[in-house]
């Protein structure tokens, strides 16, 4: 009986190890995942800031050319 015991509670102790780290894996894969969407959207953020940015440069030359031809 104490063998089987023993092999019982053995047994028990590895599958709560095996448990526990595949929950930290899923945990952390769930984290880098978290990240991963926040920087996605903070760089499309700044792309269209830029991209903005240049777009209003652009129009302001062609604006101040046709203004300079005006004159």
């Amino acid at each position: 009986m104490v063998p089987l015991t023993l092999r019982s509670t053995f047994y028990r102790m590895i599958l709560d190890s095996l448990a526990s780290e595949h929950g930290a894996r899923m945990t952390a894969m769930q984290k880098a995942t978290d990240n991963a969407t926040e920087l996605l959207k903070e760089l499309r953020l700044s792309y269209n800031k830029a991209r903005q940015a240049a777009i209003t440069n652009e129009i302001i030359e062609i604006v101040s050319g046709s203004e300079a031809l005006k004159g």
